[in-house]
């Protein structure tokens, strides 16, 4: 049995099957009762947990060894290598506060480069909160795109700005833009801090510093476009995510 399920009930019925259950943890610590179970499971069961990432996995207290990280994949097929991007930077994701867009707005306005938002407006008055703070920064909101159509934008982009303000499990965003051939500037803060390669498929920064977002933007040019193809093509193919998931169900069944 998998459970992809984020909730308290499948981790407390495990001990009532004979048949081995692998838990893959979708999402960090939220609450002190999911924490409680897992660390349960863990320990009575242990190797039946999965993560995405080891920042996702520290945000649970008392988890039992081992612990399998399985990470993420994409359709490569969907995305397509550029190596010849546009002036331009681009932000992918939720927009609520978690998310952290201000700091991206301000790094175009600092930059003055132009910077493409995709994604689904969630917060409303904090987007329009932020926005009315820079609306004469160079920046523009495509809304929420197909995937089609947000690689075909986000493929012609210098780079992705990542700007978390909570711990990400994982970051798909990341993948994607790697997928397309794009450096990914990340805070050092969940998920994206485990995939980027800093100095070689993107660049990390500390936490909640604008200015070391706009430092490293003035760095890209330093990185080979062509080896954040290659980190997505040897890490993040469903195949061979298909392999980890494999090993992972074969380890739990004994």
């Amino acid at each position: 049995i998998v459970n992809f399920a984020y909730d308290w009930l499948p981790f407390y019925l495990t001990p009532f099957f004979r048949i081995p259950i692998a838990h893959l943890v979708s999402m960090g610590s939220l609450s002190n009762a999911l924490d409680q179970i897992i660390a349960r499971v863990s320990q009575t069961f242990p190797g039946t947990l999965g993560f995405h990432t080891p920042s996702q996995a520290a945000t649970f207290p008392n988890i039992t060894p081992p612990i399998h990280y399985l990470s993420n994949g994409i359709d490569l097929s969907l995305y397509e290598f550029c190596d010849k991007p546009k002036q331009q930077l681009a932000w992918l994701g939720r927009i609520s506060p978690e998310k952290g867009l201000e700091d991206a707005l301000a790094v175009a306005k600092d930059t003055d480069i132009p910077l493409k938002i995709m994604g689904k407006i969630q917060d409303t008055l904090y987007w329009d909160s932020i926005y009315h703070k820079y609306e004469n920064a160079p920046i523009e909101y495509l809304g929420f795109l197909s995937t089609k159509e947000m690689q075909q934008v986000l493929r012609e982009c210098q780079a992705l700005i990542m700007t978390p303000h909570w711990v990400e499990a994982f970051g798909n965003v990341v993948i994607e833009a790697l997928a397309c051939g794009v450096p990914v500037i990340s805070y050092t803060r969940g998920g994206p801090a485990d995939i980027i390669k800093d100095g070689k498929t993107g660049f990390l920064v500390e936490p909640d510093s604008v200015a070391g977002l706009i430092a490293a933007v003035k760095q890209l040019d330093k990185i080979d476009r062509q080896s954040c193809r290659h980190q997505a093509e040897t890490e993040f193919s469903l195949e061979v995510l298909g392999d980890r998931f494999e090993k992972w169900f074969n380890s739990v069944r004994g």
